[in-house]
């Protein structure tokens, strides 16, 4: 919990600044491909995800420890050597837990949320999953556990094979030349993002391409064949919560509604998107049918919301930074108190950019709970002797949301509109 949060308040700054760069870069080239609100978003889904990883808020069924420790043919110590094995069989597990999650109806909820944007940018390689529970892949580590890979390098080289993978999520660099025999590239990469038929389902390789032309699903970028980014299934809103619980949702759904009991208990292993039968005609679910003649979703955002959402996203990002960074003076109750914190405040101004007069209800919710928790403690979890009048600045920025929100949701959310914000 507290070594991850500390690597987390280094990589956040250098995740921003990139993201940024590439906005700038966009501006510059006349090809801007990340806007403000999907970026939001993006950003926001980061944030949940963060949290919900330092709050260890999943379980892993068969430990990378318990099998190093029994199934180990002969034990390692920390070494190149260790580290270059524990890298590869990451990659390996990653590859096969990416294909099956692209191929499995359950585990295409725990991935949906990293395909949703309709953009391809640094900032959609954060969307990434917090309804994921249960880690079921870790037996795919077994060729690490059996050279006898220390428990400590796996521990160690995962969060870094993770943040390797945030710099392919762009469309401004090009094919790389003899790079695109070896590593995932940008261009790899936006096929695997693609719903182009020509690209569905390809390029699951993380760092490494060669597993996916090792197991037939590569695909190289095909110049006649733009990309086309999103979900057949387009998530419709900005909030990640939503977004990570729609397909769960929809699976529910079909089950219950199922005529048999063979499609109630097989629909969670078949294939991604099947439905019993005649479902899509009884129940029908948006799905785009020609990927290049469809609308993005953002159309309805006004200037001013866009603005205040940007705003909400920052002063989210300066709040959990406060929490990773005191989180080792902090007791365990108050980290899951204000982690609570986090994940309303994402809620409610992400429900708000939906331009949703429920979130109105969220907000009332998260003032509530923001002023409980001053008056609980007496303070903001100590702020005030890091910042001066830190508790006060905090009260007044609840008050201020819940008077905006009520504003927007008041007025309609009549504005100036943006073609996409």
């Amino acid at each position: 919990m507290k070594e991850y949060a500390a690597v987390l308040v280094i990589a956040m700054p250098l995740f921003l600044a990139l993201i940024l760069i590439e906005k700038l870069y966009g501006y510059y080239k006349g090809e801007d491909t990340a806007p403000i609100m999907d970026s939001v978003s993006s950003i926001s889904s980061g944030i949940i995800n963060s949290l919900k990883d330092v709050l260890g808020l999943s379980v892993t069924i068969l430990s990378y420890e318990w099998m190093s420790q029994h199934l180990a043919l002969f034990q390692q110590e920390i070494t190149i050597t260790s580290i270059i094995i524990a890298f590869i069989a990451i990659d390996f597990y990653g590859y096969w837990s990416h294909r099956l999650a692209h191929q499995i109806n359950f585990f295409w909820n725990k991935h949906a949320i990293h395909h949703s944007s309709e953009e391809f940018n640094l900032s959609c390689a954060l969307r990434q999953s917090i309804s994921s529970f249960v880690n079921l892949f870790t037996f795919l580590l077994i060729p690490a556990a059996l050279l006898g890979v220390p428990a400590k390098v796996i521990a160690i080289t995962l969060p870094i094979h993770l943040f390797l993978q945030f710099w392919y999520h762009t469309k401004h660099i090009k094919k790389l030349g003899v790079l695109e025999q070896i590593i995932v590239t940008p261009s790899h990469h936006r096929v695997h993002h693609a719903i182009n038929p020509e690209y569905m389902d390809k390029n699951h390789g993380q760092i490494f391409i060669f597993w996916d032309k090792l197991f037939g699903t590569y695909q190289e970028e095909l110049d006649e064949v733009p990309a086309v980014f999103g979900i057949t299934r387009p998530a419709q809103t900005w909030n990640p919560f939503r977004i990570n619980f729609q397909h769960l949702w929809l699976l529910i759904s079909d089950a219950w509604r199922a005529e048999n009991w063979k499609d109630r208990l097989t629909i969670w292993f078949k294939p991604t998107g099947w439905r019993p039968e005649n479902f899509e005609e009884k129940y029908p679910v948006t799905k785009i049918a020609d990927v290049y003649s469809f609308t993005k979703y953002g159309t309805q955002h006004s200037k001013i919301l866009m603005y205040w959402s940007t705003i909400q996203m920052f002063v989210t990002l300066g709040l959990v930074s406060y929490l990773y960074l005191s989180i080792a003076q902090m007791e365990l109750q108050n980290i899951f108190i204000y982690g609570t914190f986090i994940f309303i405040s994402v809620y409610s101004y992400t429900e708000l950019m939906d331009t949703n007069n429920f979130s109105l209800f969220w907000e009332t919710v998260r003032l509530a709970f923001g002023i409980g928790i001053i008056i609980y403690l007496g303070n903001w979890f100590n702020i005030d002797t890091n910042i001066p009048f830190g508790t006060l600045i905090i009260s007044s920025y609840l008050v201020l949301s819940w008077g905006v929100n009520f504003h927007f949701v008041s007025s309609g959310f009549k504005s100036e509109k943006l073609a996409i914000a």
